[in-house]
């Protein structure tokens, strides 16, 4: 090995796996103020969620099989903002929240919420549904009613259905009129589990 050799093996920096260059680049996003959707991954008892935060609060939950987490990303970054990192630092208060709920030590949720994905009666749906407290139940005519469309329960049913903040935004405790327990962006079962988890169903 030359002189030239043995100076550039010194120099040489070992390369960063993407996970780690991912953690630094949303680091350097957050000293520069570039950062406006900070993402992470972590499991759960209803399997891996991905959630997304902005500075307002929590814009996104997506259950692993809601589709490719790159699908979920590409619609942050068009209808919220292309600066989206995964920086799982920043999603660290609501993930001890969905932790402590799933563990039986939460009933309610103090995140923020940031309302950018929903508008409209949609946006009027999912705020009722967010008022149904932990435990309770209602049904899809009446998250209507207190959207100011008693009629719309089925326009009530597909804004539940796009709920993009499951779980937190609670559309699990709303069911058919005769107690069936319709639809759920995470597949009934999960429905099921959330339902059982908040002692609403046996």
């Amino acid at each position: 090995m030359n002189d030239l050799e043995r100076r550039l093996a010194r120099a040489a920096v070992p390369p960063l796996d993407a996970e780690r260059l991912g953690e630094r680049l949303g680091e350097r996003a957050v000293a520069d103020g570039l950062l406006e959707v900070a993402y992470g991954t972590f499991d759960s008892p209803l399997g891996e969620l991905l959630v997304a935060v902005t500075p307002r609060g929590l814009v996104r939950l997506a259950y692993d099989d809601e589709g490719v987490e790159d699908e979920v990303l590409a619609e942050l970054a068009e209808r919220v903002s292309p600066r989206v990192l995964r920086a799982p630092e920043r999603t660290d208060a609501i993930r001890r929240e969905l932790d402590d709920y799933f563990a039986g030590r939460r009933r309610d949720f103090v995140t923020r919420i940031d309302w950018s994905l929903v508008r409209g009666f949609a946006g009027e749906v999912l705020r009722a549904t967010a008022r149904v407290p932990f435990g309770s139940v209602t049904t899809y005519r009446d998250v209507a009613d207190a959207a100011g469309s008693p009629r719309a329960y089925r326009a009530a049913g597909n804004a539940l259905g796009s709920n993009p903040i499951p779980i937190v935004v609670p559309c699990h405790r709303v069911l058919h009129a005769g107690g069936g327990l319709g639809g759920y962006t995470g597949g009934l079962d999960r429905k099921r589990k959330l339902l059982r988890l908040e002692g609403a169903i046996g």
